[in-house]
């Protein structure tokens, strides 16, 4: 007997069926992340940055269950890899690793060179730690302590070249802050990053550095290094003065290092990162305090409101050091 299938039974299995797909998971929609991030660090490899923002990703990559991918990317005092990060797009695949200098210095110091702006263009994730940069010459050296540096800088202008890490880091708004405070003269001598600020004043290429005291720290215990002032406090080494304690009114700004993205970001890639972020601080604390840091977590709502607060003091200092106009 022949079979009719009723045209009616058709439509109505039809529309149920769309209707339970509508609640079946879509294969085109995966849970982030799905693939591996790309760390964006505006820094050479093996400088401080570097090998934090390393540890840190590390550390990340245990609560978020994928790879992230260091990439350097350095130049302009960590301008150039801080811009390009901030550019990229906005899927919460591409991170940034950087400190004060690119979001608070450089701004303040150079702003016809930085084209983000810190405050509307940038995503925080967390503050991973804060660190002294120390002025710190060779051991051998005719300069025992900060205020024979100083007398020598104003009887010799410009003769003691200070090496940092970049035009508009951090330690080159230091230096600009120690000769408006001090009246001293020195000729800064920029480089790229990494070990190159320390091994010119090893091989007497240059008088001084401004650099992290974490950088300084083994060539200071083998006796090669002597820090003469230091923009933080440290327990560990309580014979290096800061400004304050040498009768100057201001005091150094220290700085730090954290994560960010850009900013627009989507909320769910902000729910796995900085949760993350924050465990991953918290588990290598012990590490990096021990490299010369201070490790604070900081959530991203208290870094908005720090980041404002010291862009807006470095432009005040800016302006009365003659590094910016009004």
């Amino acid at each position: 007997m022949k079979k009719i299938f009723n045209p009616f039974w058709l439509t109505l299995f039809s529309i149920v069926g769309c209707i339970l797909l509508l609640f079946l998971p879509s294969k085109g929609v995966a849970a982030y992340p799905e693939r591996p991030i790309q760390l964006i660090i505006p820094n050479v490899a093996g400088a401080q940055m570097d090998i934090t923002g390393r540890i840190l990703a590390e550390e990340m990559e245990k609560y978020i269950g994928v790879k992230i991918i260091p990439y350097n990317k350095p130049g302009a005092g960590t301008v150039l890899g801080t811009d390009a990060a901030l550019r990229s797009k906005k899927d919460g695949y591409t991170i940034l690793f950087t400190s004060a200098a690119s979001f608070v210095y450089a701004p303040a110091t150079n702003p016809d060179v930085v084209r983000y702006d810190p405050i509307k263009d940038a995503e925080p994730l967390g503050l991973y730690f804060f660190f002294p940069h120390t002025i710190t010459v060779r051991s051998d050296g005719p300069w025992k302590n900060f205020n024979e540096f100083i007398d020598y800088s104003k009887k010799n202008p410009n003769k003691i070249r200070i090496s940092t890490i970049g035009v508009g880091s951090t330690p080159h708004f230091i230096i600009e802050m120690i000769q408006s405070l001090t009246g001293g003269k020195f000729t800064h001598v920029p480089f790229e990053g990494g070990e190159s600020t320390i091994t010119a004043l090893l091989g007497n290429h240059v008088e001084a550095t401004c650099e992290a005291l974490s950088k300084v720290k083994p060539h200071m215990d083998a006796g090669k290094l002597r820090s003469i002032l230091i923009t933080s406090k440290m327990p560990s080494y309580p014979d290096i003065p800061t400004t304050t304690e040498l009768g100057y009114k201001q005091a150094l700004p220290a700085s730090w290092f954290a994560m960010f993205a850009p900013a627009g970001i989507p909320d769910e890639a902000k729910k796995v990162l900085v949760p993350a972020i924050e465990k991953a601080v918290k588990n290598t604390k012990k590490r990096v305090d021990q490299m010369g840091n201070i490790v604070v977590y900081k959530t991203p709502e208290e870094m908005k409101k720090m980041i404002q607060e010291e862009l807006k003091l470095a432009m005040e200092v800016a302006v009365k050091m003659g590094l910016r106009k009004k």
